[in-house]
Formats: C-alpha cells, structure tokens, sequence
C-alpha cells in the first residue's frame, strides 16, 4: 500500500507540474534578490485584460479560444490550460484554421460567435513579406486533412511532460526533458496534416518567423499561451508574444452537465 501511495502521490505531482523561472527581482538594487515565477493559468480580463474588437487586430495575430462541449473540456483537462483551439488570424476579417474537417477559413464573426473565449496575440514585429508568406501558407493548405493521430497522441504527452515541469527544473533541463518525451510519444514526422496549433507554428516556421524550434506537432494551444510576455513558457522561444485583448470572455464556459470557470 505504501508504493502504491507513493505512486499515486507521483502522479498527483506530474499532473500538477507547472514550468518555473528563477529571475531576479525587478527593481531591486544589487546583488538583486531573485524570485520563482509560475506559468500563468489566468485569462481573464479581470486579470489586467482588455476586451477589444476586430479593429485592433492584425494580420498575422494569433487567436486562441475555448468552447463549450466535452472536447473542448477534455483538451483544456490534459493541458491544464483555459484555452483548447489556436487559429492565425489574415486580415479582412478572415481566420485560417485546422479542425477536423481540415485545413479550412472561417469568418472572424462567426468564431467569435460560435466560441465562448476569444483572446488574441501577436508575434511583433512582422513585416510585409512575412505577412504575405503567412497568407500564402494558409491558403496553400485550405482542404489539408487533419493530423487525428498527433491530437490522439498527445493526451499521454501532456501528462507524462509533467515530469519535466516539476517546479524548479531548469528550463535547459525542461526543455531536453520536453524534446526526449516528445520523441518518443509523438515523433517528428512532417507530413501535410495539422491540428490546430501544430498549423499555426508550421505557419509561422514557413513565413520565416517561428515561434520556436520546438517541432510544431509538440506544441498545443496551451504552449502557445505561455509562450506570452510575463509567463513562462514550457520550451525555448524566439520572441514572447504580447497580449492584444479578449474578443470575447464568458465568466463560465456552459457544458451539458457542469459549469467550468475560465481562469
């Protein structure tokens, strides 16, 4: 009984892993003092957030929402994170985005419509090329059929890379940890089918801008928020990305038989 305690008792810890950073107190005169800072699960406005309109958006910003129904509980469940779908916003209006129909475009009304959380982030600094690029990927893969295997995969991903996000690990020692677990859970196949996430990193490496060199079927939506400035993103990233506002925000996303609160 007692191993099976301590088994138990280390699963609880997996699960609960979240990625650390040691840095230096901001302000604080030398020899600064340092502090631990935690991935950040919030995503509310409450929480020094703005609700915005399309107006403020750009081509190129990336859009990260949750909705109401079981998978989208389940994908949010496994990634301990309020986000469960990651898509690339073009401009005009229009959003490009890998569901299980495939690679498809979808107006942005309507996913602010049919969604209960939309929040936005931008990669800054893009410029006219690297737009292009990204519209021409997106484009190139309308009708793409969606990567159902890494998705499958991934559920066993998220809790076995918990190991690697105990807190207080280094993040060379997370990230190497990430990438040995990743290997072998998801391997790096490159093929033509994306989910969600995976399209919109695949999207940013062909436009010459990658987020990070992390291969893009082991990053999820919940990668992609902590890769945000002030947060403490699980893998090694080129650029934190800045918060641009909530399009839409529900105090509680509405499932058949539970009320799940977005924070």
């Amino acid at each position: 009984m007692k191993g099976l305690g301590r088994v138990l008792l280390l699963v609880l810890v997996a699960l609960a892993g979240c990625a650390t950073r040691v840095e230096p107190v901001s302000g604080a005169a030398a020899p600064a003092p340092v502090r631990v800072a935690f991935q950040q699960p919030g995503l509310s406005p409450k929480d020094g957030g703005a609700l915005v309109d399309a107006a403020a958006l750009l081509p190129g910003d990336i859009l990260l929402s949750a909705s109401n129904g079981f998978t989208s509980a389940g994908i949010r469940m496994f990634t301990l994170a309020p986000v469960s779908h990651a898509a690339l916003y073009l401009g005009d209006g229009e959003v490009a985005e890998a569901v299980g129909e495939g690679v498809r475009l979808r107006r942005l009304d309507r996913l602010v419509q049919e969604e209960a959380v939309v929040v936005a982030f931008r990669r800054e600094g893009l410029d006219a090329a690297q737009i292009g690029a990204l519209r021409d990927f997106a484009h190139a893969q309308l009708g793409q059929r969606y990567d159902y295997v890494g998705v499958l995969l991934q559920a066993p991903f998220s809790v076995q890379r918990r190991l690697c996000e105990l807190p207080l690990v280094s993040a060379t020692l997370r990230e190497a940890c990430l990438r040995g677990v990743a290997a072998i859970q998801l391997g790096t196949v490159d093929n033509e089918r994306f989910f969600c996430s995976q399209f919109v990193l695949a999207a940013y490496h062909a436009a010459g801008a990658p987020l990070t060199n992390a291969h893009p079927r082991w990053i999820s939506p919940a990668d992609i928020l902590h890769m945000r400035k002030d947060d403490v993103p699980s893998v090694r990233i080129n650029q934190a990305l800045a918060y641009i506002g909530h399009l839409k925000f529900l105090e509680t996303i509405e499932l058949p038989d539970a009320r799940v609160a977005v924070r």
